[in-house]
């Protein structure tokens, strides 16, 4: 569908959603899960729960946001916290630009805002890793700002209540819905609109052939649920599926001590340490090879259980070596490291989890 068709969509679309607000509201009222963010939504909190709620799951976010607060309790704290803490309080979450991006913009309200986040959606929007999602979110919830916040469960349920086939991963798309929703958000409640809103999709309204509609509050409105397609909705383009890449990881022990690696500035997980690892399935003479070739004397080298990450578009397939080896200097950009000083003070990412997890026991042999 064109743009000008869209648009003649728009009224048609608001008004069908001016039957959401009242049965999804009663119903968030009485189901709606009790999450640290809600239970004490100032801005700050709200704000750092969005970023880490970006490709996150719910449960998997609870543990970070008490640290990550409890470590940096105020957006001053988090302004002047060194990048080696953020990372390390990130460690495991993934998409590390997210609290780069946070301490930027936690500089920029700083020097600009005297510290406080501005109660204003396009002030919000240009701060770093504040989309548009993002500060309708913040906005509404932690000002009462009357915006819709439209992410990907809402585009969901809302497809599904108006049985719309638009391609939801069309800009136009998401700018028409949003458009319908901003005219029909209830003005006392719009923070607790656009919760419920998610809440519904990420707890009812669920993807592919999983919509619990006997559940569901907006049965008796959703036109997709009447005409027994909502599982087919919403429509989006497929992505193409992620690349497969072969690695060999090594864990490079010394005297109780673990090799790391600095990965460069740019490019995925930028900036970060990591075991070091090659391209392709080594062989074990292969690997030794490429270690001596880094000033390194191998002593002994054991085979580890293969293990495989999934990023967002690609694969690392990666099959994984103890190698233990003279203690001795190491190429430039990498370290020595302690188990303990692992733990404290450098963040390794979730791809080397499998590896890492074994230290413990490899160290101590």
């Amino acid at each position: 569908m064109n743009k000008n068709n869209l648009a003649s969509q728009i009224p048609e679309w608001q008004e069908r959603l001016t039957l959401v607000p009242a049965p999804l509201l009663a119903w968030y009222d009485k189901s709606a899960r009790v999450l640290p963010w809600r239970s004490n939504p100032v801005p700050y909190h709200v704000w750092v729960s969005e970023i880490m709620l970006q490709q996150t799951r719910v449960e998997a976010v609870k543990p970070y946001f008490d640290r990550f607060l409890s470590a940096l309790p105020t957006i001053e704290s988090l302004a002047g916290a060194s990048e080696e803490q953020i990372l390390k309080l990130w460690e495991g979450l993934g998409y590390y630009n997210r609290v780069r991006n946070l301490k930027k913009a936690a500089i920029q309200v700083v020097e600009r805002y005297s510290g406080q986040l501005p109660a204003d959606f396009e002030a919000l929007c240009s701060l770093p890793g504040i989309g548009v999602y993002t500060a309708g979110a913040i906005a509404s919830i932690a000002f009462g700002l009357p915006v819709p916040a439209v992410d990907g469960n809402v585009l969901r349920v809302a497809s599904r209540v108006l049985c719309s086939r638009e391609d939801i991963s069309k800009e136009a798309v998401k700018k028409a819905m949003a458009q319908a929703l901003a005219a029909i958000l209830p003005k006392d409640r719009v923070g607790d609109f656009n919760q419920a809103l998610m809440e519904l999709g990420a707890m009812v309204c669920l993807p592919g052939a999983a919509p619990r509609c006997e559940s569901c509050p907006l049965a008796a409105i959703c036109e997709g649920h009447r005409q027994s397609v909502a599982e087919e909705l919403p429509v989006k383009a497929a992505k193409k599926p992620p690349k497969a890449e072969e690695k060999t990881v090594v864990l490079l022990l010394a005297e109780g001590k673990v090799a790391l690696r600095k990965r460069p500035d740019t490019g995925l997980l930028a900036g970060l340490w990591e075991l070091p690892n090659w391209e392709g399935h080594l062989s074990p003479e292969a690997l030794q090879e490429c270690l001596g070739d880094c000033g390194i004397n191998v002593v002994r080298i054991s085979q580890m259980p293969d293990a495989r990450h999934v990023f967002t578009h690609r694969i690392w397939e990666m099959r994984g070596y103890a190698v233990y080896c003279e203690s001795s200097p190491l190429p430039e950009g990498w370290v020595w490291v302690t188990l303990s000083e692992l733990r404290e003070g450098y963040a390794l990412p979730g791809a080397f989890s499998a590896f890492a997890k074994q230290l413990p026991k490899l160290t101590s042999l």
